[in-house]
């Protein structure tokens, strides 16, 4: 088996060079310019743009002809299995998009599963993958693990920013404005099917990040997982948040990572957030 995996940019990756891994670029509009976050646009950038920006950016679907070239390269280099994991069909319709060229290219054992997620627990598979890759492990194995870690992956977001959950027409302007007066700080999820959707809405922010510790905690308390911090141009409170975990006896390590230009757009400067992933193979 000679195994190759294609991702997009939406994960979150250690920097390491690979000749099996493949990155599809996401390219954001901001006014009329268009970037790709880290080739012409860093996160900080991207928060700076989106903050002066009259609109919402505007994230487009991976390349699917950047997809096929790759398919196609991978083919004639004698690659056996491709394994393409995207960001969530809950939130793009990339997936759909490219099912049917899995019977496309002869020779090849083609999959793409639907992640149901983004960001760092999109990252985490894809890395374990290739470990297991380089393990020895089959095909089927693989996948039968990666189809674990899919049905336990979650990601809870806290939004400081109501005014931008308005733009992005996921609140009404009345009530945003109940909720800043109230001080409410809603708390979102990815669903089953992959969807962003609110899970609670807690008043003040300081209740929210303890519900987000108590989420975490509910969310971990029968297996152990690979656990990232994210934020949104939130340094400070990210560091606030991996220390109240430390505090809390989450004892494993925890990455402290940037929220991108897909989900930043859908969430706004200054949310927090948590993605987890099982742990399936010490299981």
């Amino acid at each position: 088996m000679k195994l190759a995996v294609i991702t997009d940019t939406s994960a979150v990756l250690q920097p390491v060079e690979r000749d099996d891994l493949f990155v599809l670029d996401i390219p954001v509009t901001i006014g009329e310019t268009t970037y790709v976050e880290g080739k012409n646009l860093s996160v900080d950038e991207f928060y700076q743009k989106m903050a002066s920006a009259s609109e919402l950016p505007k994230t487009s679907q991976p390349s699917l002809s950047d997809l096929v070239e790759i398919l196609s390269r991978l083919q004639k280099e004698g690659y056996t299995h491709v394994i393409g994991l995207f960001l969530s069909s809950g939130i793009s319709g990339f997936y759909q998009n490219i099912q049917y060229l899995k019977d496309e290219f002869d020779g090849m054992t083609i999959v793409f599963p639907d992640s149901k997620i983004t960001s760092a627990p999109l990252g985490m598979m894809v890395e374990n993958i290739l470990k297991r890759y380089e393990l020895g492990l089959s095909f089927e194995d693989i996948l039968a693990k990666l189809e674990q870690e899919i049905a336990g992956i979650a990601a809870f977001i806290m939004v400081d920013d109501l005014d931008h959950l308005v733009k992005g027409g996921r609140l009404s302007n009345g009530a945003a404005l109940l909720g800043n007066l109230l001080s409410i700080k809603p708390i979102l999820s990815f669903t089953d099917e992959g969807k962003i959707e609110v899970y609670e809405k807690v008043r003040t922010e300081k209740k929210a990040v303890k519900r987000l510790l108590e989420i975490l905690l509910e969310q971990t308390q029968n297996g152990r997982y690979q656990i990232a911090i994210i934020h949104a141009n939130a340094p400070q409170k990210a560091e606030e948040f991996k220390q109240l975990l430390q505090e809390n006896g989450i004892a494993c390590e925890l990455s402290i990572v940037s929220l991108g230009s897909v989900i930043g757009t859908h969430v706004g400067e200054g949310a927090i957030a948590f993605g987890i992933s099982p742990i399936i193979d010490e299981e």
